[in-house]
């Protein structure tokens, strides 16, 4: 960690990818799409300098310093999301009773769920497109977070609460997410 002077960090924009920068507005378009993100942040400058993003912070602190790193984080997977993006896999498990899961709008719909007479809802967040084949739920888009919540709020909303969870282990579990698997 730089202790005096300036704080830079290069990115290197992927072939097929141009980025827009205005002030802390970040906008980048891709083969898959446009993602755009501001950065409320005032001691980090985000400059474009040819092929390259650059950021720049004088005299960082540790505060800025690992503020600066964020930003680099959120700019690549915006890189990667225009370009390839992101996929999560998640399983239908279930022992007591069969269940039943499908898209109706912006809602993930699950049906039966422990043999009960109304249905789950978990909403889908941004451009989030879901398959459902079998027992493996798909989930695809360009924005790292709005995949990544839209496969937690399903994963929340079947979990179980008052029961053994050593007997009761009925849910849609996160099985891969964005080329990792947990599994």
């Amino acid at each position: 960690m730089p202790v005096s002077g300036e704080s830079k960090d290069i990115m290197e924009i992927p072939e097929g990818v141009t980025v827009t920068v205005e002030g802390m507005k970040v906008t980048v378009k891709g083969p898959k799409g446009t993602l755009t993100r501001e950065f409320p942040v005032t001691r980090i400058n985000i400059k474009l300098d040819g092929k390259t993003v650059v950021l720049i912070c004088s005299l960082p602190k540790r505060k800025e310093y690992a503020l600066q790193g964020t930003i680099r984080a959120h700019i690549n997977n915006m890189f990667t999301g225009v370009t390839k993006g992101f996929e999560y896999r998640m399983k239908i498990v279930y022992s007591h009773f069969p269940v039943k899961a499908n898209v109706k709008g912006n809602e993930f719909v699950i049906e039966n769920f422990l043999g009960e007479k109304f249905p789950r809802r978990a909403s889908v967040l941004g451009d989030t497109k879901i398959t459902v084949s079998g027992d493996i739920v798909t989930l695809v888009g360009i924005d790292k977070e709005t995949v990544g919540q839209t496969a937690a709020n399903i994963e929340q909303v079947t979990r179980i609460k008052n029961y053994d969870p050593r007997k009761f282990q009925d849910g849609i579990y996160i099985i891969q997410k964005g080329g990792k698997s947990n599994a």
